[in-house]
C-alpha cells in the first residue's frame, strides 16, 4: 500500500476545505454590494497615513493623538490600522486589491476630468462621457449598470441606492430608473421604524457641516436597514465625508473617515453574513471616483492641473473571485466596474452600449 506523505495529504484536504467555504453560489442567488468611498487617496489605501501631513497647517488640531492613532513606521503597518477590515479582506483568499503603484498596479480615471460626477458616471455607466463635465444636478442621460439591471424582471424592484452627496438622484437618474436613491439629508424610510425614526430624529437635529452631503453614518445605517428589510440583490452605498474633509483642509478628520467608512464596510459585510440571501453569496466592490493631488496643499484636492487625481484603486472581495491578494503589474480603468457588476450576476453589460468596457479580469469563468 502506498502512503501519501503528510505534506501532501494536509495540501489535499486544505484545498477541499478552501473550495467548500469558496464555493460559488448559481447564479440566481448571487447578489452585489457596491461601495464607493469619495476622492480617498490610493497613497492612504496602500500607505496608511501621511506623516507630511499630520501637522497643524493641514488641520490637524491634535497631531499627537492623530500620529498615535494612525502612524506606524511601515507602509503595512500604517494601512492596516487606517484600514483594518479591508485589508484583512484583500490579503485572504477571497479578497484582490488594485492599484497600488509599488506594485506596479494602475487604475486609471479615463474621464479626464478627474471629479465626481464625470467620476460616477464611468463607475456606474461603464464609459467616460464627454458631456458629463460638470457637478450640476442634472439627470443623467446615460443608463448606469443599476438602471439596466433593474430593467430585468429578475432584478426590479431589487436595486436600492444609499448616498451621502445629494447629486446621485441625478447621476442614478432616479425618476427615469425608478431606482430608489436615498441621499443627502433625505429622510430614511425602509427599515425597522423605531430605528428609522431614532436615526432620522438625530439627522434632522444635528448640526450640518454641509448642506449637501450627509455624514456617512446616517448613509451606512441607512443602507444595513435596507438590507435586512428588503434585501435587494444590489445595492449601491456611496459615502462621501473623505473627499469633504479633504476640500475643507482637515487631514486628521479625512483619515478617522477614512477608517470610519472601513468600520462601515465590516458592519455592511457582517449584516450580509447574518442573512441567508446574502451570505457566501455577495460580491463586494469598493472603489473611488478620483485620485487627489500630493503635498501638504495638493492633497486637498483634485482636478486636470494635479497629478494623481487620475489614479484610483478598487477592491473586490467575496465568492467568484480567479484572483487574490494584492494585484502586481496590472492596469485596469474605473469604467470596468460597470461590467464587473454585471458580470458576476451572470449578465453581459456590454451589450448594453458599444462603449462600456469590459468586466474586470478578477471573476471566475
Amino acid at each position: 500500500m502506498r502512503l501519501v506523505p503528510t505534506s501532501a495529504l494536509i495540501v489535499c484536504l486544505l484545498s477541499l476545505f478552501a473550495s467548500t467555504i469558496f464555493a460559488d453560489p448559481p447564479l440566481e442567488q448571487r447578489r452585489v454590494v457596491l461601495i464607493t468611498l469619495d476622492g480617498l487617496r490610493g497613497e492612504e489605501v496602500f500607505g496608511g497615513a501621511d506623516q507630511r501631513l499630520i501637522v497643524k497647517e493641514n488641520g490637524v488640531d491634535d497631531v499627537i493623538a492623530t500620529t498615535k492613532r494612525f502612524w506606524r513606521e511601515t507602509a503595512e503597518e500604517r494601512r492596516e490600522v487606517l484600514m483594518p477590515f479591508l485589508w484583512e479582506q484583500c490579503q485572504g483568499a477571497s479578497g484582490w486589491i488594485a492599484g497600488d503603484v509599488t506594485q506596479d498596479s494602475h487604475v486609471a480615471v479615463t474621464n479626464g476630468l478627474y471629479f465626481s460626477y464625470p467620476g460616477y458616471n464611468e463607475i456606474l455607466c461603464g464609459f467616460p462621457d464627454a458631456k458629463v463635465n460638470s457637478n450640476a444636478k442634472k439627470n443623467n442621460q446615460n443608463i448606469t449598470v443599476l438602471e439596466w439591471l433593474h430593467s430585468k424582471p429578475e432584478f426590479a424592484q431589487s436595486v436600492a441606492a444609499y448616498c451621502s452627496w445629494d447629486v446621485f438622484p441625478f447621476i442614478i437618474n432616479e425618476s427615469r430608473s425608478g431606482i430608489p436613491v436615498n441621499a443627502g439629508w433625505e429622510d430614511l424610510v425602509t427599515g425597522d421604524p423605531e430605528t428609522v425614526r431614532s436615526l432620522n430624529y438625530v439627522a434632522n437635529n444635528l448640526f450640518h457641516e454641509w448642506d449637501g452631503v450627509r455624514y456617512d453614518s446616517f448613509t451606512a445605517s441607512g443602507a444595513i436597514q435596507e438590507m435586512t428589510t428588503k434585501k435587494p440583490k444590489v445595492l449601491f452605498v456611496a459615502l462621501g465625508e473623505t473627499d469633504d474633509w479633504a476640500h475643507e483642509g482637515r487631514y486628521d478628520r479625512y483619515l478617522l473617515t477614512a477608517n470610519q467608512n472601513d468600520g462601515f464596510i465590516r458592519d455592511l459585510y457582517q449584516t450580509a453574513q447574518q442573512i441567508p440571501e446574502y451570505q457566501d453569496k455577495t460580491l463586494f466592490i469598493v472603489t473611488s471616483d478620483h485620485g487627489r493631488g500630493d503635498g501638504r496643499e495638493g492633497w486637498k484636492n483634485h482636478s486636470v492641473t494635479l497629478p494623481g487625481s487620475e489614479r484610483i484603486w478598487m477592491a473586490a472581495f467575496g465568492p467568484g473571485l480567479s484572483r487574490s491578494g494584492i494585484d502586481s503589474g496590472g492596469n485596469y480603468e474605473q469604467a470596468q466596474v460597470a461590467a464587473t457588476v454585471a458580470a458576476y450576476l451572470g449578465h453581459d453589460f456590454q451589450k448594453h452600449h458599444e462603449k462600456v468596457r469590459p468586466p474586470l479580469p478578477i471573476l471566475k469563468q
